[in-house]
């Protein structure tokens, strides 16, 4: 079997390209999903593989942004859910992690740490809500992106908005 070389290097620098332009969603889907950093690697690892495997299936019919969120996302949750089932991981009841104290002043890196704290305590769906509403795309492009009705986007990231109000002023911040 001949392996057409000049056809697998196209093939492979237009992937590099497109995952050198689109990173940052490969990092935030990651860090959205994983709170250790070597939890975070893996998972970014394993998103970069399934694109790669899955690159022939992208016809560029939608932006390429809006193919890689829907495989990072769909690997995000797959690995998400493996990862819960593996018996050396033990969740923290919501009550562990609540402070009593409210937080006076806190650096900007550190309300990003408490931004993804709260986001860990939403379950996988609403994460990818927040993480693409949060990448700047409308109703309609996430509704496409995660195969759910328009309106329906709205009225969960409501819901959501709600839900991380509550969480963040149990952890202590918030008014």
């Amino acid at each position: 079997m001949k392996v057409n070389t000049k056809m697998s290097c196209t093939k492979q620098s237009r992937f590099i390209e497109l995952l050198e332009k689109h990173r940052g969603i490969l990092h935030k889907v990651s860090r959205l999903y994983q709170d250790q950093k070597e939890d975070q690697d893996d998972l970014f690892q394993d998103i970069i593989l399934q694109l790669w495997q899955s690159f022939d299936t992208f016809r560029g019919d939608s932006e390429f942004s809006s193919w890689m969120y829907r495989v990072s996302l769909n690997t995000a949750i797959a690995y998400f859910k493996k990862e819960k089932r593996r018996p050396d991981r033990q969740v923290l009841p919501d009550a562990a992690i609540s402070i009593t104290e409210p937080q006076p002043f806190v650096k900007q890196e550190d309300r990003m740490a408490i931004l993804y704290s709260a986001l860990h305590q939403l379950d996988k769906v609403e994460r990818a809500l927040v993480f693409l509403y949060m990448e700047g795309q409308n109703s309609r492009e996430i509704a496409h992106t995660l195969g759910i009705s328009a309106v329906n986007v709205r009225v969960r990231l409501m819901r959501i908005k709600t839900k991380l109000k509550t969480i963040l002023k149990s952890m202590g911040y918030g008014a």
